[in-house]
């Protein structure tokens, strides 16, 4: 299950990846491949090989950006959520044992190479949603229940 929401700043990061594949980096590749191609034999020439690779993978990830961007919904605070998790919370916990977690709950595209962004579409966010402060609630996870407290919940605005 993937869900089609992103934040304001999600959107914005996926529309700056794909100016700048489009714009600066397939246009210096490109010349790259012009130039490599021009020094004859290209099944020996590495540098030809390479950036046509690399051309390939910008190309692809190019028309990955432009549908995703396309299908996704961003999804901007509103003040009717103060007080309870909704989409694009900071949320902080903590378990029975002390252990605290704070973490923002965003789309699928926006959680890599982020420790503190989960997925809604994670247990964990689900379990959350519409839980206000003092609320505890109980999370499935593969070692079994847990149950887990909200001290404090916050958004980007704030």
């Amino acid at each position: 299950m993937r869900t089609n929401l992103i934040t304001r700043e999600g959107f914005d990061k996926l529309e700056q990846e794909l100016n700048y594949l489009w714009r600066e980096e397939r246009p210096e590749v490109t010349k790259k491949v012009t130039w490599a191609a021009s020094l004859g034999d290209r099944s020996e020439n590495a540098d030809y090989q390479y950036n046509k690779k690399r051309l390939r993978e910008i190309d692809r990830r190019v028309r990955f950006l432009r549908k995703r961007l396309e299908a996704v919904k961003v999804i901007d605070y509103s003040p009717q959520q103060d007080g309870k998790v909704f989409f694009g919370a900071w949320v902080e916990i903590e378990n029975e044992a002390g252990e605290q977690k704070t973490f923002r709950i965003v789309g699928p595209d926006e959680i890599y190479g982020r420790n503190d962004y989960i997925s809604i579409d994670s247990p964990m966010a689900r379990a959350l949603l519409s839980k206000q402060v003092d609320d505890d609630t109980v999370v499935t996870t593969p070692q079994g229940k847990k149950m887990w407290f909200i001290n404090h919940i916050r958004y980007q605005t704030q």
